[in-house]
């Protein structure tokens, strides 16, 4: 039986997905964040088609810092590669997970890397 908050979750991310829509001008920042690592995707709905996927092993290269440190670097490093291809406003997705911590470091990190939400 899956735990209440893993439902609880589950029930946030059908909230946000019925909201939101991914276009190829605006496209979706999709955050995924396990215990582990963090992982970035730029979507584009209309197509269901991955324009840029971004994780913390493109990141980290064997130095040792913080999650929250690390999460910043993924947010500038996924703003860098949608200003490549011409992508300067997103839409952005958590997943159902709650703003703070390394989603909102993630957040901070793509803002100052020139992405508009």
């Amino acid at each position: 039986m899956a735990s209440i908050k893993k439902i609880k979750k589950e029930r946030r991310h059908k909230k946000i997905r019925a909201r939101i829509q991914g276009t190829q001008a605006r496209p979706r920042l999709y955050v995924f964040r396990s215990i582990n690592h963090i992982y970035a995707q730029l979507i584009d709905d209309d197509k269901a088609k991955i324009l840029i996927s971004v994780s913390d092993n493109d990141v980290k290269a064997g130095k040792k810092s913080k999650k929250i440190d690390i999460s910043k670097e993924v947010g500038l490093l996924v703003a860098k590669k949608a200003i490549e291809k011409k992508i300067d406003a997103v839409v952005f997705d958590r997943g159902g997970i709650v703003f703070h911590g390394r989603i909102k470091s993630l957040a901070e990190g793509a803002r100052e890397g020139g992405l508009k939400f």
